[in-house]
């Protein structure tokens, strides 16, 4: 029965001390909570605590390290400096106009991309025409101002390239030679104007001869109004020495009817000169595209005025 009591003692004396543990605990958890809970001050926020004293350790500065926006940086190998690839400077292209020359006699010009279409007319071997374009084994070009074919075959035509001037009048005076390539030579053939610009009555723009082609020209490519024969467009320019004879002047020659003539007597022909030693103009069958092959006594060179 002693033993009993003891035993019963002892149990009663360990559930208290495992009482007052769990006190202990609870307690301090309490405390903690009831400083999270701040009351509520009227404008609906809450109470800020007063600072308590944080006992934790102090740790020493770090210094941070850079922001980087670029995100972790990979392990790279040392930049070595790019050898930079060396391009050979090459001269700028000198734009060109292209041109189909005939290599035979006779080689027709014709309305379509075919022998089955009319015939327009024809060149010999050496004279050229604008190259347009290439449908099939047929060049395009333009004939008696309108589209013509020409065999792109290497039997009859070659392309052939010579430089622009550089000057835009120039282009279109030759661009308005170019479409009357063709029509027939015509002496004495009504002028366009009178040489100040009036315009005259009875004008065929279906014929010419060599000064009327020329007035014609000039009048619509640039707006300069030439004299109406030879030897007074001869005075409306300077003369320049052969070896400064450059696209877009006109030549002046002699035929064996005036080569014992002086002076501006002595002057039978003109063309405007296209480069390479080639010139268009119209003598004594239609204007035609061509080397120079006849004696040449002047070169002018025309001061083209502003252009609005």
């Amino acid at each position: 029965m002693r033993k009993l009591m003891i035993q019963s003692a002892a149990a009663l004396l360990a559930a208290s001390i495992l009482l007052a543990a769990v006190f202990g605990l609870l307690l301090p958890l309490r405390e903690r909570n009831d400083i999270a809970d701040f009351p509520a001050v009227e404008d609906g926020s809450q109470e800020q605590p007063e600072q308590l004293p944080d006992d934790s350790p102090v740790l020493p500065d770090i210094p941070e390290a850079p922001e980087d926006t670029d995100g972790p940086e990979e392990e790279t190998e040392p930049d070595v400096p790019a050898q930079e690839e060396i391009q050979p400077e090459l001269p700028a292209p000198e734009p060109t106009a292209k041109y189909v020359r005939a290599k035979v006699n006779g080689l027709q010009l014709r309305s379509g991309p075919g022998t089955g279409y009319a015939s327009l007319g024809n060149i010999n071997k050496g004279d050229m025409v604008t190259l347009l374009g290439k449908e099939g084994n047929w060049y395009r070009t333009v004939y008696k101002n309108k589209t013509a074919y020409i065999s792109a075959g290497n039997s009859y035509t070659e392309e052939y390239e010579m430089s622009y001037s550089g000057d835009e009048r120039i282009e279109r005076i030759v661009e308005e030679g170019l479409r009357l390539l063709g029509f027939p030579y015509v002496y004495g053939a009504i002028r366009l104007h009178d040489g100040k610009g009036n315009l005259l009555k009875n004008f065929d723009p279906g014929e010419y001869d060599c000064s009327s082609l020329m007035q014609y020209m000039f009048y619509h490519g640039a707006g300069v109004n030439l004299n109406m024969t030879t030897r007074t467009q001869v005075s409306q320019g300077k003369h320049v020495a052969r070896s400064e004879i450059a696209r877009g002047d006109l030549i002046f020659f002699t035929n064996s009817t005036r080569y014992n003539k002086t002076g501006v007597e002595r002057i039978g022909h003109v063309a405007l000169y296209l480069g390479d030693n080639y010139i268009l103009h119209t003598a004594s069958d239609y204007a035609v595209i061509e080397e120079i092959s006849t004696q040449t006594v002047s070169y002018t060179h025309l001061t083209l005025p502003t252009i609005a």
